[in-house]
């Protein structure tokens, strides 16, 4: 199964990417800003969503919203 990122560059276990685009998070007032750089992503069973963790919280992120570093 082959994960992309928005600009078509293929993702794996570990990659770093930046965020492309501000986004709430549900469930809570955090908002995550552009730029902001996630290391050590997880790819999941869904290519489209990446399990990272942000601030010792765990997320789920589609990969629409992320570019590769």
């Amino acid at each position: 199964m082959e994960v992309k990122d928005s600009n078509g560059a293929l993702l794996n276990d570990g990659d770093s990417v930046t965020l492309i685009k501000d986004l709430k998070l549900k469930g809570s007032s955090q908002v995550l800003k552009r730029g902001t750089v996630v290391k050590k992503i997880r790819l999941t069973d869904d290519p489209a969503e990446v399990d990272c963790k942000i601030g010792g919280s765990a997320i789920v992120l589609r990969t629409e919203f992320l570019k590769k570093v």
